[in-house]
This record gives C-alpha cells, structure tokens and sequence, in this order.
C-alpha cells in the first residue's frame, strides 16, 4: 500500500470543505494571539464564521498587538474565562451557532460548561475526544481515541467513544471505518482486561451495539498498523495494517501515542470534543497553525454531517 510522506492528508480534508458554506462558531474567549489568529484565519478560508465572546475590550487589544484583522467579526461581550464560556455554549443552545471552538480558556473550563446538566451541550453519549493525525509514515489520517477526556473507560463508556470515532470517520469520508482496538497483546485473557472490552466490542459490533464500522482486537500496536507483523503472528484482519481508527485502552495509553507520533513521528494533530450536541474544537498554544486549520475543517465536516442527519 502506498505511503504518502509529507502534507497531503490535511489538504484533502479542505478540498472537501471548499464547496460548502462556512459553520457558525462560537469561539470561547479568544484573548491570546494564537487563539484569535486560529479563528480568523479560519473565518478567512471560509471554514466557521466566528463569534468571539469574550472581553471585547481585551479581544481589540489583542488584535490590535497581533495585527490580526476584526473588520467584520462579530464580538458577544463576556466579562471573563467562566463567563464566557457559558455564554459561547449559550449561543449554540439558542441556535445561533454549530460550533463550538476554545480560546484561550483552559480545557476544563469550557468542557465544563458543556457537561452542566441544566444549561449544557448533553446529548445521549459521553463525550469523548479524537485526535486527527497526519502521520507522515502513514498511508490516511489516522484517528486516536481517547486521549484527553475519559481516564479509565469502562465497556460502555468505549462503546461511545468507539461510536463516536466512528462517525465523524465517515463524516470525514470514510465509508466504513476500521478499529483497531488497542492491547499489549492480541489474544484475550483474562488477566488484561482491555482485552476482554475489545472482544467484547467486536461481538457488540456483530450485534448492531455499535453501527457503522469495522471492529477487529484485541491488537497490539504492530499487529495493528503493519499488515506483514500480523501476518507473522498468523492473524487474519481486514484491519490490521490499513485502521482508520485506533482505540486506546485508557487516557494514558493514548495520549502517550498521540504524543509518541507527533514528537517521534513528526506528526500534525488536529483535536475535537464529541458526545455533545455539537463537535468542540480543541486547540493549544502548542498547535502548528495547519494543525488548528485542520481542527476547524474537521469540526465544519462534521457539522455539515449533522444537518443531513437532521434532515434525512
């Protein structure tokens, strides 16, 4: 199977993204250079029309330090971080935006907002985070899950994140993604649970439990991505060697792989909150800005997605 090296992968996700119109985005207090620039540029390639919410006051300045042009943006006043973050997930809730992007608030902060109970973003999941890698040794844009969010998972918890890959996979274009459900080993025992969960994920997947992918695990991370390591330990997967997806067994696992491809690897990670009512884009300080643009068009892929849903 071909590799493709490089940038290529991200880019295919904006040609995507160049037909339809621009998501209505209400970003969370944007009060650092990084954050306020990530959201303008996006505005600027048509991707979310922005609403900053914040301390207009302090966005100006900003702006003005930044050389960062607001000619146009609209700005919701909100006195601070938790202020604003309640009224950026208020905005979505009255329907005024399809979006939600963080600033320069903390993770928490915003997350917390969307989980309150009365004026939350709850849907019927949990929410669960993905990575969107572009890892130049890799042949796609692999997803990672979960990274950020959910420490320790129980089975039904990973039915959701699994669920929850799995769609925006196919929002992204894939027809039907492959899971790679992750293990030190890919037999099942008893004495790793993880092992157990994916066994039992993938007869949840036979049984219409989870819709829409291709589940395969226990697989340890060799078996998983290389088709000539799972051929040497004799396993017979549609999966292994060409996943879409791979599911972490916990938060550690996870984020140490994620960070393992984007420090060893020299990848690009573009980061999104899902279970809610809407995709939460997630972007740090740390992000290249084609890492944030790729944030923003996944996130607009994602969304588009959820109108056909809406309407179909």
């Amino acid at each position: 199977m071909k590799t493709e090296t490089g940038t290529g992968k991200y880019e295919r996700l904006l040609e995507r993204c160049a037909s339809l119109p621009a998501i209505p985005t209400a970003v969370a207090h944007p009060c650092d250079q990084s954050s306020l620039a990530g959201a303008v540029e996006a505005g600027q390639k048509g991707l979310i029309k922005p609403i900053l919410v914040g301390p207009k006051a302090k966005i100006e300045e900003v702006a003005k330090a930044s050389k960062i042009d607001l000619s146009g943006a609209e700005i919701v006043e909100a006195a601070h971080s938790h202020a604003s973050a309640a009224q950026a997930v208020a905005l979505v809730r009255e329907g005024r935006a399809e979006l939600l992007m963080k600033g320069s608030l903390h993770s928490d902060e915003l997350l917390g907002a969307v989980v309150a109970r009365e004026t939350g973003l709850r849907s019927g999941r949990r929410i669960s985070h993905v990575f969107i890698m572009d890892v130049p040794t890799y042949h796609k844009v692999l997803v990672v899950t979960d990274a950020a969010i959910n420490i320790a998972p129980g089975l039904d918890d990973k039915v959701d994140i699994c669920q929850n890959a799995i769609d925006l996979a196919i929002s992204l274009g894939v027809e039907r993604p492959k899971v790679a459900i992750l293990a030190a080993v890919e037999t099942v025992t008893a004495k790793m649970p993880p092992t157990i969960d994916a066994a039992a994920l993938c007869k949840m997947a036979d049984r219409k439990q989870i819709t829409g992918g291709l589940l395969d695990g226990p697989l340890a991370f060799d078996n998983a991505i290389n088709l000539q390591a799972a051929k040497t330990k004799g396993i017979d997967s549609e999966v292994a060697g060409d996943p879409d997806i791979l599911l972490a067994p916990d938060l550690e696992a996870g984020n140490i792989l994620a960070k393992m491809l984007t420090y060893l690897a020299n990848a690009d990670s573009a980061g999104l909150v899902l279970g809610a009512k809407v995709p939460v884009i997630l972007t740090s300080r740390a992000d290249s800005v084609r890492a944030r643009i790729a944030s923003c068009a996944v996130a607009m892929l994602a969304a588009h997605s959820r109108r056909k849903t809406a309407r179909g």
